[in-house]
C-alpha cells in the first residue's frame, strides 16, 4: 500500500482563490476547497455523466460538476447545508435579481423612516434574547419580512443564504468559533453591528459570484439536493443502483459533537429560518446516536485502534465506535449505486482521540474493498486553507490541548466491473 500512498504538495493549492463563482456564498466549517474537487473530477471523472456526494455540505463538488456539465446529486442532513448547496447551484436571472435588490434597498429605506418598527415581532425560539440584542432582532426581522414575501424560489433562496451569514455575524457569538460561545461582556458592550450594511455586502458579493458562475456554467446540467441519510439507504427514486460514475465527497471526521460542530455552527441561522429541529441536528448526524451493538469490523486496523482508545477511555471508544458503525453502513449503501468501473473519491482526515490517531484513510479503503472496489491510490495534501481549529481539547480539561489534523488524504477507489 505504501507505494500507492504519497504526498503531493501540488494538491495544497496554498495560494489559490477558493471563493470563485458561487463558492463565495457562505462560510462553513471544514469545507472541501473547489480546487481539490475539480482536480479529482478532471482526473477520474472526465467522461462522467453523474456525480454523487453523500455528505455534500455546502455543495462544492456539485458546483464543480455543474461547471463541467456533469449531472449531480448531493444529500445532507443539515437544512442550512442544503440551503447553501441549493443556492450555489441555482441559476436565477441577474436582471430579475437586480429588481429584487433594488426593492430590498427601498424596503430598508422605507422601514428606517417608519416609527412603528417597534411593533415588528421577531421569531420566538429559545434563548433568542441571549444571542441577539433587541436592536439586532428588530433589524433581522425587517430583513426576514422582505424575504418571506419573495415568491420566486431561486431569488428567495439567494436572499436566505446571505441572511444566514448576517444572522451569525450580528449575533453575540464568538464568530471565530464553530461552537456557540458567547462574547465576553467587555466585547458585548462595544458590539454594534450594522445589520443592513452587512446584508448588502453579502448580497453584492454573492451576486458577483453568481455572475461569474453563469458565464462559466456549461449547458444546463441537472442538480438534485436531497435530505436522505446514506447510513439508512440511498433511495432508488433519487439514485438507481449501478448508475453513478464518480463519488466525490469529504465525509465527517467523526461525530459532530466531538469534532466539527456543524449543528451548533448552523443553529442560529436555522432557527431564524424556521427549522424545527435546529437544536438537535448534531444528534442526527453520523455517529450522533450511541450504538450498543456488538458489531465487529472487518478492518483490522480499526479494531486495533478502538482497543487502544478503549484502554484509555471506554466511553470515548464507544463514541468513536458509533461513528464508524454509521460510516460503514453509509459506505455499504454508497457502494451499491456506483457503476462498475466507477470511482469513489473520499477526502478524509485522520482525527486524534485520546492521543491515538484514527487512520480513517486506511479504514475507508478496507470498507470499500469489502464492497467490491479496488484501491487505486491515496494522495496526501496539507491543509493550508481549510477553516478549522489547529488545536482542540480532547479531554475537555481546560488548558489540555492536542493538535488537530494538518493533512488530508484523498483516497481513490475503483469499483470492479
Amino acid at each position: 500500500m505504501t507505494d500507492k500512498k504519497y504526498a503531493d504538495f501540488s494538491w495544497d493549492f496554498r495560494t489559490s482563490n477558493t471563493k470563485m463563482f458561487t463558492h463565495c456564498y457562505h462560510a462553513y466549517p471544514a469545507m472541501m476547497i473547489p480546487q481539490v474537487a475539480g482536480r479529482i473530477i478532471d482526473k477520474y471523472g472526465d467522461k462522467a455523466e453523474l456525480l454523487f456526494d453523500p455528505y455534500c455540505g455546502t455543495g462544492t463538488s456539485l458546483v464543480e460538476a455543474n461547471l463541467r456539465n456533469i449531472n449531480s446529486v448531493g444529500t445532507d442532513l443539515n437544512p442550512l447545508a442544503r440551503l447553501i448547496t441549493t443556492a450555489k447551484t441555482f441559476t436565477p436571472s441577474i436582471q430579475e435579481l437586480d429588481l429584487y435588490l433594488n426593492c430590498f434597498n427601498n424596503h430598508i429605506l422605507f422601514r428606517l423612516g417608519m416609527r412603528d418598527n417597534d411593533s415588528i415581532i421577531p421569531p420566538n425560539f429559545k434563548n433568542i434574547d441571549f444571542w441577539f440584542t433587541k436592536d439586532v432582532q428588530q433589524k433581522l426581522s425587517i430583513i426576514k419580512m422582505f424575504i418571506d414575501k419573495i415568491e420566486e424560489q431561486s431569488i428567495k433562496i439567494f436572499f436566505e443564504v446571505a441572511f444566514s451569514e448576517v444572522v451569525r455575524e450580528s449575533s453575540l457569538t464568538r464568530n471565530s468559533e464553530f461552537k456557540l460561545f458567547k462574547m465576553p461582556v467587555s466585547q458585548i458592550a462595544k458590539f454594534n453591528p450594522d445589520v443592513f450594511a452587512i446584508m448588502r455586502t453579502k448580497l453584492n458579493r454573492n451576486k458577483a459570484g453568481l455572475t461569474e458562475y453563469l458565464k462559466e456554467r456549461i449547458n444546463n446540467p441537472v442538480t438534485m439536493v436531497c435530505d436522505f441519510n446514506t447510513v439508512e439507504s440511498v433511495p432508488f427514486e433519487f439514485i438507481e443502483n449501478n448508475s453513478v460514475d464518480i463519488v466525490v465527497t469529504s465525509p465527517p471526521y467523526g461525530d459532530s459533537r466531538t469534532t466539527v460542530a456543524y449543528g451548533q455552527f448552523s443553529r442560529l441561522a436555522n432557527q431564524w429560518l424556521g427549522v424545527d429541529n435546529a437544536q438537535s441536528i448534531d444528534n442526527e448526524l453520523m455517529g450522533g446516536k450511541s450504538n450498543n451493538s456488538d458489531f465487529v469490523f472487518s478492518s483490522k486496523i480499526l479494531n486495533e485502534t478502538l482497543d487502544k482508545i478503549s484502554g484509555k477511555d471506554p466511553k470515548r471508544a464507544k463514541e468513536v465506535y458509533s461513528f464508524y458503525v454509521d460510516y460503514n453502513k453509509s459506505i455499504n449503501n454508497v457502494s451499491k449505486v456506483v457503476k462498475g468501473g466507477g470511482y469513489a473519491c473520499y477526502v478524509v482526515g485522520n482525527r486524534r482521540v485520546k492521543g491515538t490517531t484514527l487512520p480513517t484513510d486506511e479504514i475507508t479503503i478496507d470498507m470499500f474493498c469489502e464492497n467490491g472496489f479496488d484501491y487505486i491510490e491515496t494522495i496526501i495534501r496539507n491543509i493550508p486553507n481549510k477553516r478549522m481549529p489547529s488545536k482542540n481539547s480532547p479531554s475537555n480539561v481546560p488548558g489540555v490541548l492536542d493538535t488537530t489534523m494538518k493533512n488530508e488524504y484523498i483516497v481513490i477507489l475503483k469499483k470492479i466491473a
